[in-house]
């Protein structure tokens, strides 16, 4: 099909393809155009969007320099932990624990992080709000917790409940036995184990202990014997009077 001349204003005629090539060749976007290397065409649309370019290359800075000041996320572990004060001798529900996430390194042998584990048992330290929770703070076989091999939780009953007062997990004690029925008869006291470590008091009263085994625990500590110290102790308290002497370490 010929191509047709067109009239231009000045009376000029020029041929619609002879006008379009000469358009095509002042933009840069003619078939000539797609023949120019890639390195040549690259710089070409370089010096047309210089400011463009630049923000490319600093958004591009900026966000590798966030990257690599941005921590990478730490891994964590869950633990439970009091919800609130807990005094000693409380007997520990769902409510009293928070699950908490806190780095492995935070957690070691003895913590508990299932709450099913410690629910329905009972305190034998108190713990601060936020405190993680600990086997060997329960009243359990947990309470033996760095005691040499062979050590039992021996549980007493003091003669003198309000004595219990003054004494609290970790210290020292001397358990005596005397066989005096009251003032006006008196006996000899024995000396049945020496600083032995307290490991729970009831120094709140009439707690439950499920551990325990028993609904009252008024007058009652638990200690850490030897095999034995175990045997002179047990039964001890229907021998005569049982009291406590704090010491200190020897």
């Amino acid at each position: 099909m010929p191509i047709l001349p067109r009239r231009r204003r000045d009376g000029l005629w020029f041929p619609g393809n002879v006008r379009n090539a000469g358009r095509a060749h002042h933009t840069g976007r003619g078939p000539g155009n797609r023949n120019r290397p890639l390195h040549s065409r690259f710089a070409g649309w370089l010096s047309r969007n210089r400011r463009l370019a630049a923000a490319l290359l600093f958004c591009a800075a900026a966000a590798i320099a966030v990257q690599q000041l941005t921590p990478a996320p730490l891994a964590t572990v869950t633990a439970l932990a009091a919800a609130r004060d807990l005094p000693a001798g409380t007997a520990v529900t769902a409510a009293d624990l928070d699950r908490v996430l806190v780095p492995p390194g935070m957690v070691a042998d003895g913590f508990l992080q299932d709450g099913a584990a410690a629910t329905g048992k009972q305190l034998a330290a108190p713990l601060r709000k936020g405190q993680l929770l600990t086997d060997a703070q329960l009243l359990g076989p947990g309470l033996l917790a760095g005691t040499p091999p062979g050590s039992a939780a021996v549980p007493l009953r003091m003669a003198d409940a309000s004595s219990i007062q003054l004494v609290s997990p970790g210290q020292l004690v001397n358990v005596v036995l005397t066989s005096a029925n009251g003032f006006d008869q008196q006996g000899p006291s024995e000396v049945l184990a020496s600083a032995v470590p307290v490991l729970w008091t009831s120094n709140k009263g009439g707690q439950t202990g499920q551990w325990l085994g028993t609904t009252e625990t008024d007058g009652l500590i638990v200690v850490a014997a030897t095999a034995e110290q175990s045997s002179r102790l047990a039964g001890a308290s229907t021998q005569g009077r049982l009291f406590f002497v704090l010491v200190g370490q020897p």
